[in-house]
């Protein structure tokens, strides 16, 4: 314990540290799944590993709580792995390194994990616990969330005999998370034929950009910097001839994406009107955003070249198009719930391969006709330019059960404790308890967290007392739960 030993409370950083040093990348937690089976064991813990990796550790009650109906407390192991452009990092070797400022936890150079890091290690802190009132425990760890719920997928609910399910996965406190979006997760491939030319090579990098968890901060209208990889590249193509050679942005469909490299190939002579495209765009982004994106940047250059492998015409004008057309951001509010996104898409993956260019977007919203509205506007957008899309993946929504018990537990808990009503309300971002549900619609699950900040970024962040108040809310929670 080198850098959160003094934090309260001192069993959830502790765990949360430990964790931090094991590589755990979505499809990377093998290592961070047997973690949790040697801790099971160390405790004569009984516990499950299942050939996904997902874990179920359980617990017996406490006195007085030994015959009660098991409380299941879910979170899952795997995190988003992004870090700065100049960040020597390797999520597949390297644990984190965790500091503190004013007041929060975060990441030198790369997310943080916290998302959802800080879910387990709550877990682990109530498994571990010789002085927490609760009734038996079931914790429920998976794997793969950030990428499909692979874990979630493919866990054997009918060895859990608790129902009451806490996920702890939400990102903001006081607010108990009572249903969620389902998702799509989209992928489109665009053809492309190649030859040689000659000419001035433009590299041109859209970057500095806040990016962030595509449902959590989609309705701050960050910038995406592959949609607007497609409006320069527009703009560019008006001014003159050019052909491209590479777009590239991203590395995951959930994460607004905050930096995207163009290489253009033009006649030369011609580079100044891209260059000076590239300085225009700039201006007229800053201008737009208003000053909330602080950092952007546009950055240009280029060099003479000769027999350079391009994008024939019709490919460069077909990917140009698609990426005027599509459909990205925030589409609709909910109609019922102040405040809260319904429908909303992110093109978050943008990427050149020796014959085509694919994108990968991830649709979410509450209203299932809605989300196969995006769907089908984004089957429409690869038709009428030459491409092909399908759907990788796909969760349902969660939706809201206005006869749960645990939810009236939690209510009465948070008005014992602070003395006024918590927010009971939908989240724009997935969540697992969908999929819980469609295997065990007699579960009955809320969702609660810690306030974090600018989660699936290199500005991950999160608040030390928010975690140390939602850790009393929960054993609040556990003991009332007899």
């Amino acid at each position: 314990m080198a850098v959160l030993e003094n934090l309260e409370p001192q069993k959830v950083f502790r765990f949360f540290e430990e964790i931090s040093q094991i590589p755990r990348g979505t499809f990377d937690t093998k290592r961070v799944s047997d973690y949790c089976v040697s801790f099971a064991k160390e405790r004569d813990l009984e516990v499950i590993q299942d050939e996904a990796n997902n874990v179920i550790i359980r617990k017996p009650g406490t006195d007085g709580y030994e015959s009660c109906e098991p409380v299941i407390l879910q979170g899952h192991l795997d995190m988003v792995c992004e870090k700065t452009a100049d960040s020597s990092h390797d999520f597949k070797t390297d644990g984190l390194e965790l500091y503190v400022k004013d007041g929060y936890l975060r990441a030198k150079d790369t997310t943080l994990g916290s998302d959802n890091g800080i879910a387990v290690a709550m877990a682990m802190a109530v498994l571990d616990s010789k002085d927490i009132p609760h009734p038996p425990i079931e914790a429920l760890f998976t794997v793969d969330e950030e990428d499909g719920m692979g874990g979630a997928h493919a866990v054997d609910l009918s060895v859990l005999k608790g129902r009451k399910l806490i996920n702890l996965d939400s990102e903001e406190e006081g607010i108990l998370i009572t249903g969620c979006a389902g998702g799509i997760q989209y992928e489109t491939i665009l053809p492309v034929t190649k030859e040689k030319k000659s000419g001035s090579l433009i590299t041109v990098r859209i970057h500095g950009l806040l990016g962030g968890h595509s449902g959590a901060e989609i309705h701050k209208q960050r910038g995406n910097s592959n949609k607007m990889a497609g409006r320069f590249l527009y703009r560019a193509a008006k001014e003159t001839a050019l052909n491209l050679v590479s777009i590239n942005g991203g590395t995951k469909d959930n994460v607004i994406t905050l930096d995207t490299t163009v290489e253009i190939l033009a006649a030369e002579g011609q580079e100044s009107a891209v260059l000076e495209a590239a300085k225009e765009m700039e201006k007229i982004w800053i201008d737009e955003f208003m000053g909330e994106e602080p950092g952007l940047k546009v950055d240009a250059s280029s060099a003479a070249v000769s027999d350079c492998e391009v994008f024939d015409c019709a490919s460069t004008e077909r990917v140009i198009s698609y990426l005027m057309l599509c459909p990205n951001g925030l589409q609709e509010f909910s109609r019922k719930l102040e405040g809260v996104v319904e429908t909303s898409l992110n093109l978050g993956i943008l990427e050149s391969r020796e014959d085509s260019v694919r994108l990968v977007f991830q649709i979410r919203s509450s209203v299932e006709t809605r989300k196969h509205q995006l769907k089908e506007q984004l089957e429409m957008c690869a038709k009428v330019t030459g491409g092909e899309g399908r759907i990788n993946a796909e969760y349902p929504a969660w939706q809201y059960n206005p006869d749960s018990e645990l939810r009236q537990i939690m209510v009465d808990t948070y008005k014992e404790l602070y003395n006024e009503e918590p927010v009971v309300s939908a989240i724009h971002a997935g969540l697992e308890c969908g999929l819980f549900l469609g295997k065990r619609p007699d579960l009955d699950c809320v969702s609660i967290g810690p306030n974090l900040k600018d989660v699936h970024s290199v500005n991950e962040a999160l608040d030390l007392e928010s975690t140390k108040r939602s850790w009393e809310y929960l054993t609040a929670v556990l003991k009332n739960c007899k």
